[in-house]
């Protein structure tokens, strides 16, 4: 399991030694092989210090379904890249157009640790918004919020978690928040990127 994040300082202040801190390390990519591409944003914004997570809509077969996560899908034919597969899928989830948005850098590929999930690997791309933008969701999204930075970092948000899906007990670390409990992938994309922004 992870260390919990520690305190940090503002975003403002901070984003320059995060896009350092991403330049200064070569991201752990993996051929896709026989996996199709997939790619995530992590979408940050000021005042206050927050990023951009989703709860994905209920739906028969979708084993992310009702999980809260980062805006994404997979590469798409027409994306030129999984970059572009990160600021498509942003703008046809939640409606935030990424497309003059400086990108702060990519994080490893990960793919899902459980044999039920479809064989993925997905990019995360790191986003900085000069501010937070009004969302607008499509069908897949249930719902979308900016959490803050803060709310990640309070004293026992992230630890040990247990709860059933599918029949199966799930022993996970997570982050216990308002908006439900933020756990698998995107808790691993999460606590990477906090640990790069201190």
């Amino acid at each position: 399991m992870h260390p919990a994040p520690r305190a940090f300082p503002k975003l403002a202040s901070r984003l320059a030694g995060l896009a350092a801190n991403l330049a200064a390390r070569v991201p752990e990519s993996q051929p896709e092989r026989d996996r199709p591409g997939a790619a995530v944003a992590i979408v940050l914004a000021p005042s206050p210090d927050s990023l951009l997570l989703i709860r994905r809509a209920e739906r028969e077969g979708d084993r992310w379904s009702g999980q809260l996560a980062l805006p994404g899908g997979r590469w798409s034919p027409g994306d030129r890249d999984l970059a572009a597969t990160a600021r498509r899928e942003t703008l046809e989830e939640v409606g935030v157009d990424l497309a003059e948005t400086p990108l702060l850098g990519v994080l490893d590929d990960l793919e899902p640790r459980t044999a039920v999930l479809p064989p993925l690997l997905v990019r995360p791309f790191v986003f900085e918004l000069p501010g937070r933008t009004d969302l607008s969701l499509n069908a897949e999204v249930a719902a979308a919020w900016w959490v803050t930075l803060e709310a990640l970092q309070r004293p026992g948000v992230y630890g040990p978690a247990e709860f059933q899906r599918y029949g199966t007990l799930v022993r996970t670390p997570g982050y216990q928040l308002e908006v439900g409990l933020l756990w698998g992938l995107t808790e691993r994309i999460l606590t990477s990127l906090l640990g790069l922004l201190r």
